[in-house]
């Protein structure tokens, strides 16, 4: 399943890129880099971490899903829940 920028992000002038290592996505707004999603195994399932890449704050709450694509679809709707959009 291909992972698309979601229309909430969107309507706010972001998107969402593959990031450099193949696995991580970018969240950019306005064309900088805000946030970054990374699957992870965890408890033989995956999990999202999710970074602000300018602080390096964690703002992911550690649900665990059976896909990476599932992991980061939880993340992105984790994200927009802690952005309050």
């Amino acid at each position: 399943m291909p992972i698309t920028t979601p229309d909430w992000l969107q309507a706010r002038g972001g998107r969402l890129v593959p990031g450099y290592d193949g696995r991580t996505w970018l969240v950019l707004i306005n064309d900088t880099p805000q946030y970054k999603l990374t699957p992870v195994p965890a408890a033989g399932r995956f999990t999202c971490q999710i970074v602000q890449t300018i602080n390096g704050k964690r703002l992911d709450k550690g649900t665990t899903l059976a896909t990476t694509d599932d992991a980061i679809d939880e993340g992105l709707e984790e994200l927009r829940q802690a952005l309050g959009w």
